[in-house]
């Protein structure tokens, strides 16, 4: 997490700055301010008597409340003042702009004073829910350690806005007793509401993907979790509009190194990249999450069985990464550029390259303006592995990749006691009603 300090840009240096102008780590918002009012004396000097700028010093404090910290912008509501009776006294009298002008920068230094006071606590707000919001993606997105069940991966999260780094993509991967299972998501919409279902989709994924011995049986917990969720919030008052949420979930039998499960969700294929080119899942999806009720009937989704080569990975993205659009309005080729990169390095299947390529490329597309969140996750089975590490869980770290414009998913030892994790962040960051692999 990114900590953003709060200090003055002034020319005493406080604790309160905006930090808008920085050389080599040090602060200079202080110096328009001071040539603005150097450069308004110098002026007044050299013009006639029948043009005096002299009263333009009052914005000087104006400028200083807009890039200075409190003290700082409080130092000009001084200092511009004083500089205006210096440079009035030293005029013959007849030429003085005299008392009117001086009570209007006076009256100037002390309302900047109070806009400034008034940005400096509106940053202070924006940065206290950026950490809350920051510190909650982080207990509902666990660490990850390297390698864990078999799996080499990498992930990335880019906010749509860097205000709000909040939103409702997913993803984990859980040991089980059946194999290594794997999950991304996106909840429709933005803010608390969506990390809350979320978060409870995430507890209920990792209880069911450890008990459950059919990858279907995984979604139609899901799926219930979800009703569940909307009615709760529902009741409480608290859900606006239809909430729902696209999946795919992936498993790794254990002791089938060449075989891949996947149920979709409503969302976006994921995309098998290997050395020798990219291929897609089979078309058939099931409802996204919280449909359910409309088709009760319809049964489970489809399961899909497909082999898996040594060497491929499984790129999954949210639909920010699709949706990205460029200043044509054209959408970013996901598919067409990862062809391309395999074609011209196959060692990009890699799962850290391939992430960052994948955000390096989508923040070109659409120039560092996303319109969603968007999530970039990829998973490979690692070379030999045909079953999970076992049953438990356990500390690490989650994989590293890049910066840009974006919250990187960034590293942190987490200690991690699965089931249990599962369950807390489910029902209390989720106003949960409890999770388990039976759903009522």
């Amino acid at each position: 997490m990114r900590a953003v300090s709060d200090g003055s840009a002034g020319p005493q240096g406080d604790t309160g700055r905006s930090q808008l102008l920085h050389v080599r780590g040090r602060s200079v918002a202080w110096v328009p301010p001071l040539l603005l009012l150097i450069g308004i004396v110098a002026v007044d000097f050299r013009t006639s008597s029948d043009f005096r700028i002299l009263s333009w010093i009052v914005l000087v404090p104006g400028i200083a409340a807009a890039i200075c910290g409190v003290w700082g912008t409080a130092v000009y509501a001084v200092l511009a003042p004083a500089t205006y009776i210096a440079a009035d006294a030293v005029l013959p009298h007849e030429y003085q702009a005299g008392l009117p002008d001086l009570v209007l920068a006076g009256i100037g230094g002390v309302l900047a004073t109070l806009a400034c006071v008034v940005r400096v606590r509106g940053e202070q707000r924006v940065l206290h829910m950026r950490d809350v919001t920051e510190t909650i993606r982080h207990t509902v997105l666990r660490p990850l350690p390297p390698g864990w069940g078999g799996l080499d991966h990498a992930a990335v999260y880019l906010s749509a806005d860097s205000e709000a780094r909040v939103g409702g993509d997913f993803y984990d991967i859980q040991i089980g007793l059946h194999g290594t299972r794997v999950i991304l998501g996106d909840v429709q919409g933005k803010g608390l509401g969506a990390v809350e279902a979320a978060a409870a989709l995430l507890g209920t994924f990792r209880e069911a993907a450890y008990h459950e011995a059919d990858l279907t049986a995984v979604a139609l917990c899901l799926e219930l979790r979800m009703q569940r969720h909307i009615r709760l919030r529902t009741a409480l008052g608290k859900e606006e509009g239809d909430r729902f949420a696209t999946a795919v979930l992936l498993g790794f039998p254990d002791g089938q190194p060449g075989a891949l499960e996947a149920v979709v969700l409503g969302h976006d294929v994921p995309l098998i990249v290997g050395p020798h080119g990219v291929r897609t899942l089979p078309p058939d999806h099931g409802l996204p999450l919280g449909y359910g009720e409309l088709v009760p009937a319809d049964g489970p989704p489809p399961l899909l069985r497909v082999p898996l080569a040594p060497g491929e990975t499984l790129l999954l993205t949210t639909d920010g990464v699709t949706e990205a659009r460029d200043g044509d309005g054209d959408f970013y080729p996901l598919t067409t550029e990862v062809v391309a990169a395999v074609a011209a390095d196959p060692g990009i299947t890699r799962p850290a390259r391939l992430v960052a390529f994948v955000r390096e490329g989508t923040l070109r597309h659409c120039g560092g303006h996303l319109a969603d969140d968007t999530t970039v996750f990829a998973v490979r089975r690692r070379a030999g592995m045909g079953q999970s590490e076992g049953p438990g869980e356990g500390n690490g770290e989650r994989k590293v990749v890049g910066t840009g414009d974006g919250k990187v998913v960034g590293t942190g030892d987490g200690n991690v006691v699965g089931n249990v994790v599962g369950n807390v962040v489910g029902n209390v960051v989720g106003n949960g009603d409890g999770i388990g692999r039976k759903q009522s």
